[in-house]
């Protein structure tokens, strides 16, 4: 259980550092991607974005094995 909890953590942690580049595409602004600003800076959680590239990179695994 751990594992994953660290998992999801640090795929957050890369979505958010790649999320401008990904944004041009379209990733990052769905209907589960939380976006706030605190004290001037936009925050990001883009846990449905997350939830949908990982279900991908699940779905190349399968056929690439």
């Amino acid at each position: 259980m751990i594992r994953w909890v660290v998992v999801i953590f640090i795929g957050l942690i890369i979505f958010s550092a790649l999320l401008p580049w990904l944004e041009k595409l379209g990733i990052g602004r769905l209907p589960g991607d939380l976006r706030f600003k605190l004290f001037g800076k936009v925050f990001s959680l883009p846990f449905s974005s997350t939830i949908i590239i990982s279900l991908v990179v699940l779905l190349v695994a399968r056929f690439i094995k």
